[in-house]
């Protein structure tokens, strides 16, 4: 089905898309509360390589790492340090906590570091902090839900559920 752009935040790569014919089973709910920590266990839900020639599944791709820092390419606190392996196909999706609420977006910017460094970087993915996306759909009056629990679930129950909201975007411009 086709979606359409309604905002966009290029400085942290962000932007709301709106389907108007999409029904998910399930919706995802931001933490609130505590923040997360350095060394907290996160989960990556999307569809690494999805379109390229080494297609894993069609299905969402579960990852899991941890958070290695609050703060990304210089000292910038808008993005985290992640250890969850972060393909092309997994930007844009939900960086979940061990409760199954979202922390984050994964981002992708792997040649960003790469040509920084000189070398492709080696468990080092950054994801969006979860508070900026909530500024962001602040700023557009969208609703959103949160959750004040931290208590950790199972991971293949967290990753189930995720699974019922995460979609597939292509974009095919």
């Amino acid at each position: 089905m086709d979606a359409e752009v309604r905002a966009a935040e290029p400085d942290s790569d962000l932007a709301l898309l709106m389907a108007p014919d999409l029904r998910v089973a399930d919706t995802a709910a931001f933490r609130s509360g505590r923040g997360i920590r350095p060394a907290d266990d996160v989960m990556v839900i999307g569809h690494p390589l999805f379109g390229a020639d080494l297609v894993t599944s069609t299905e969402a791709i579960v990852t899991t790492g941890a958070v290695s820092a609050l703060a990304g390419p210089r000292n910038d606190r808008r993005i985290m340090q992640i250890t969850a392996p972060i393909q092309p196909g997994n930007s844009g999706g939900p960086l979940l906590d061990g409760a199954g609420n979202v922390v984050g977006v994964a981002k992708l910017d792997a040649l960003y570091v790469a040509e920084a460094i000189g070398d492709i970087p080696q468990n080092v993915n950054f994801a969006i902090q979860g508070w900026v996306a909530q500024v962001f759909l602040n700023s557009l009056s969208i609703d959103y839900r949160t959750a004040t629990g931290i208590t950790s679930i199972d991971t293949a129950d967290v990753a189930a559920r995720a699974r019922t909201y995460t979609i597939l975007v292509e974009c095919l411009q």
